[in-house]
């Protein structure tokens, strides 16, 4: 698959599965920086098409059927996302995303029914964990930021490991919290374990938020905070360049 563009840009690929619903959304956003290249990819798809990163956006892939995410880790482009990420590339999984990349095992724990046992959808108060990864090297330690949920899965569970295995190798990357910064129960909008909003795998490039970046990624929606997250990556590629 060819997708010519600009010399020097950076190719995202956005995996489009049946029932996503984010991933135009996501390409709007990496619009807004010069120097990305956004494109489409879709599930059938065993060529990534030169991507420099892979965005896995939201929705309700094959309907949510079984679990969330549990057919669509099957698809073929998986095959090559995951062959990507063993390969050092960068992909980021974005709430429906997030849940396909744990049932694939790219990450750790799995992605439960909300502890309200409802959907939500709603502004959410974020603390920046780690600024030393591809995907938050815009933000500081400790920052707080705002980026809306909108999930019905998002009780993050560490399963066999434990929450504490995850923690003890330092794989938080964000966490739910109140304006304040403060990481506390009434600020957990879905019961993760350890108020746990977004977790990287142990090679560092494998990154999976609940929140929705793409939403807050331009002043007229209300925020700006989601396109430190895309321009974080477009930063790493670019920097791996040079």
């Amino acid at each position: 698959m060819e997708h010519p563009g600009g010399k020097g840009r950076v190719r995202v690929g956005v995996v489009v599965f049946p029932g996503s619903n984010c991933e135009y959304d996501t390409v709007h956003a990496l619009e807004h920086l010069p120097e990305a290249e956004p494109y489409y990819l879709w599930h059938k798809d065993r060529d990534l098409g030169g991507a420099d990163c892979i965005v896995l956006p939201g929705g309700f892939s094959y309907g949510d059927y079984l679990r969330t995410g549990a057919i669509a880790r099957f698809s073929p482009i998986m095959q090559e996302v995951a062959a990507f990420a063993r390969d050092g590339g960068l992909v980021l999984g974005i709430c429906n995303g997030f849940q396909i990349l744990a049932e694939g095992h790219l990450l750790a724990g799995a992605l439960l029914r909300n502890r309200s046992l409802k959907f939500i959808c709603h502004a959410q108060h974020l603390r920046v964990e780690r600024v030393d990864t591809p995907f938050t090297s815009r933000f500081r330690v400790g920052q707080v930021i705002q980026i809306p949920v909108n999930h019905n899965e998002g009780n993050w569970t560490g399963g066999p490991d434990g929450q504490s295995g995850v923690e003890d190798r330092g794989l938080v990357v964000f966490r739910y919290c109140d304006e304040e910064g403060s990481v506390t129960p009434s600020a957990n909008p879905n019961g993760a374990e350890g108020n746990v909003a977004g977790i990287i795998d142990e090679g560092g490039t494998v990154l999976g938020m609940m929140p929705h970046p793409e939403r807050v990624s331009e002043a007229i929606l209300g925020g700006t905070d989601g396109l430190s997250v895309f321009g974080s990556m477009i930063d790493h590629v670019l920097l791996g360049r040079c």
